[in-house]
Order: C-alpha cells, then sequence, then structure tokens
C-alpha cells in the first residue's frame, strides 16, 4: 500500500513512524521552513527532519490548491493519504485522488473541538477527558465519519504541552489499529458525526495569554496550563509584566480588588481574582528564565 503522509509538527512524527512501519511512505508533506528562535533561522518542521532522516522525499509547497501541485501529487498514485495537524486544507480535487480516501489523525473527541488548537481549548475549558479520532476526510473542517476513537482522561495540572505528547503516541496508535485493519482486508467502518455537541478550536492568538484578573481562579489557572509551553500566560504584578508558567486556584475567596496581591512567600504569590485567589507558582520576568515564586521574590525583594 502507498501513502503519502501529510504533517508538521512534532505531534504528527509518531503518526508518521507508524505509517512508514505499515506501508510505503512515498512522499511527505509538510509546511515551508519558518522562522523560529532567537536568531529567527529558517528551520524545518520536525515532520520533514523525521523524513529526511528516513530517506523519503519531501514536498512543501504553500498550497495545495495550485494545479501543478496536485498533479505531482496524482502521479504518486497514492492508496491513501494520511494526515496528522498538516496545516493546509485538503482541496476536494486532492480528497479524491487516493482510491482509498484521506485520513486523518485529530486531537480531540470529534465533533467536540474541531478546528486548529482541540488541544488548548479542552483544557481551558475545563473538559474532564479529551482522546484522539481518526476521521475519514471530508470537504467540511474536521465533519467527517470518524473511524476509530481513543478516549483519555486530562489530568487536573495537565499541561497543553504534556497532553500533547500523550496524544501524540494515542494518534500513532490509532493509526495503528486502521492501518492494520485495512490491511488485513477489514477496513474500519466510517461513523458520521452526531450533530449534538459540536464545537470549534478555534486558532491560539497571542493576545489570549494575557490573564484577566476579574475572571475566576479557576478559569485562569486552566488558561496558565492551556497556554504551556505557548503562548505562555502573562499578567502584571507591581507594574512588572511577567509570564505566568505554573499556577493554581485555591478555595479561599479574599476581600479585595482583582488584581491585588494578597499574599507573596515561598509557597507562591497569591492574586485576588473576580472569584478565588489565584496563586502563581512559577515565573518569568521580561529578560529572563522561568524560576519558581522564591526565585522571583527574591529577584523583587521589596517591591511586592
Amino acid at each position: 500500500m502507498k501513502i503519502v503522509f501529510a504533517g508538521t509538527p512534532e505531534f504528527a512524527v509518531p503518526s508518521l513512524r507508524v505509517a512508514c512501519e505499515r506501508a510505503e511512505v512515498v512522499a511527505v508533506y509538510t509546511q515551508p521552513d519558518r522562522p523560529a528562535g532567537r536568531g529567527r533561522a529558517l528551520t524545518p518542521p520536525p515532520v520533514k527532519q523525521e523524513a529526511l532522516q528516513r530517506g523519503i522525499e519531501v514536498r512543501q509547497p504553500e498550497t495545495l490548491r495550485d494545479p501543478d501541485v496536485q498533479a505531482e501529487l496524482r502521479a504518486l498514485e497514492p492508496d491513501l493519504i494520511v494526515t496528522a495537524a498538516y496545516g493546509l486544507i485538503l482541496p476536494k480535487k486532492v480528497l479524491k485522488i487516493p482510491r482509498l480516501g484521506c485520513w486523518n489523525v485529530h486531537g480531540s473527541l470529534l465533533p467536540r473541538w474541531r478546528g486548529a488548537a482541540p488541544i488548548q481549548r479542552a483544557i481551558e475549558a475545563g473538559d474532564a477527558e479529551t482522546g484522539v479520532c481518526l476521521m475519514q476526510m471530508e470537504a467540511g473542517l474536521d465533519t467527517g465519519p470518524v473511524l476509530l476513537s481513543e478516549a483519555t482522561a486530562i489530568g487536573t495540572d495537565e499541561t497543553s504541552g504534556e497532553l500533547y505528547e500523550r496524544l501524540a503516541e494515542i494518534g500513532a496508535n490509532v493509526l495503528t489499529q486502521g492501518l492494520d485493519m485495512l490491511t488485513a482486508g477489514m477496513p474500519p467502518q466510517p461513523r458520521p458525526q452526531p450533530e449534538i455537541g459540536v464545537t470549534h478550536a478555534a486558532k491560539i492568538e497571542k493576545a489570549e495569554a494575557r490573564l484577566d484578573w476579574n475572571e475566576s481562579a479557576e478559569a485562569l489557572a486552566r488558561k496558565v496550563r492551556a497556554f504551556q509551553p505557548w503562548p505562555v500566560a502573562e499578567a502584571t504584578l507591581a507594574g512588572e509584566r511577567a509570564r505566568i508558567h505554573a499556577a493554581k486556584a485555591l478555595a479561599a475567596n479574599a476581600e479585595a480588588t482583582p488584581g491585588t496581591i494578597i499574599a507573596a512567600n515561598r509557597d507562591g504569590i497569591d492574586v485576588a481574582c473576580g472569584d478565588g485567589v489565584l496563586r502563581l507558582l512559577m515565573l518569568q520576568r521580561e529578560g529572563g528564565r522561568a524560576v519558581s515564586a522564591a526565585d522571583y521574590l527574591n529577584a523583587r525583594r521589596g517591591q511586592l
């Protein structure tokens, strides 16, 4: 079986490895190299790095709507296209190229959290569980029927980065099941997504990372976890901007204006919220590195 694999970030790498183990990957499509790091040097995506290590041809078109790009893809004569966090929409003409259609490894339990940021949105919303779906792709955004799925509980202190890594492996497991069933002549049967329970996971914008102390401590704690490791929550403390890498909501209520620091010691920095108190555990000053609350206080001795 010939597969064309399309993916970009680290999330897709375990699925690419599975595809290589179960079939012949004739080409890998991924996003163009982008500037990254402090030097803003052009950096290849993780999927490209994995593909090159395996000696697989890599293609990086800006769009799949170009007729020439589509012709090149068609010439590969793939039996199946598998995508995972690719970042480009597959046009109808591309969806029709492989004889077995196109599969997508998606990091949520569809129809909840269709779209670009399902992992972060699940944590931000306080979901108790999430998972991965192997989906048969169609023209709509993550609207296709589900072939296989696997659920997992979200840890009470789990960050997006931690959940991201777990779901990447779960996605590889689900894809393994699907490819094994297909090879055995018993392809997974598509199940239409229910119309009830549809939610959309909009792309994360950097501006969302700014914490609003008028919100509840529970909501802010979830945002800190959801925006770790990117874009990282931020707030103003005693006139200074700080990035918040870890925090937790306290059961206590504070009779203070939201944003007021009501306690600051080695255990953390407690800030009054619209409802409850948020304890800041790990912070980062501008130009510095992430440190514990105790180290942050030492650096700002007498200022809080």
